[in-house]
């Protein structure tokens, strides 16, 4: 594992977990559901990741650091809120919701690369193979996070979240032969944050039937 996809790992870990901990606070979840959501959301793309590609048991459950991580920082999340916060007051602070998008768009730009890396691993001539690993990797953690706090997935609905992912994954597919694998990782880790960033300033989305 390269330095950079390392680091991914834990950027990607940490942003997720607070993600799944904040839905399980906002959905009134006791400190269980809390570091469940927190769990899920973290790991749950690279579960589905292992699982495709035949890494069973999943790395989460042979190197649990991972699990470690999330825990942790569910429950530090937490403890802040518990006893230094008022979370009603929080969920309606703009400050606070943007904090959370940010560590949402982090870790769903981590994940894909790190999906995309474990791709090129396994075959990196079956580049099909490769953007499905950065896609799943990316959104299945969020997807799990969503059904378990009884949400249409946000990968369906909002700010072109998935498309993000792909659209990264495809410019460092692109740039990978020109420029190198960890520049064209890095560039693809920039360019999720900023389609989710500009889909959020401008309120992209894509078409819907609209409904009365």
């Amino acid at each position: 594992m390269t330095p950079l996809i390392y680091w991914m790992d834990i950027i990607g870990t940490i942003a997720f977990a607070i993600s799944g901990a904040a839905t399980a606070v906002k959905k009134n979840m006791d400190i269980f559901g809390v570091n469940i959501l927190a769990l899920m959301t973290a790991t749950g793309g690279g579960m589905f990741r292992d699982i495709i590609i035949g890494n069973v048991p999943p790395v989460m459950f042979r190197h649990p650091f991972y699990v470690v991580i999330s825990i942790v920082t569910a429950n530090l999340f937490f403890v802040l809120l518990y006893f230094f916060f008022d979370a009603d007051r929080l969920d309606r602070n703009a400050v606070f919701q943007n904090l959370l998008f940010w560590f949402d768009t982090l870790g769903l730009a981590a994940f894909t690369i790190d999906g995309l890396n474990a791709g090129y691993v396994v075959d990196p001539n079956n580049l099909f193979l490769v953007g499905t690993l950065a896609f799943i990797t990316g959104v299945g953690g969020g997807l799990l996070r969503d059904i378990l706090a009884n949400e249409l997935p946000y990968i369906l609905v909002k700010h072109v979240y998935a498309l993000a992912t792909i659209g990264g994954a495809l410019l460092v597919m692109v740039l990978k032969p020109m420029i190198g694998k960890t520049p064209a990782e890095a560039i693809g880790f920039v360019a999720v944050i900023m389609i989710r960033f500009l889909a959020r300033h401008y309120k992209w989305n894509l078409p819907k039937i609209r409904r009365s």
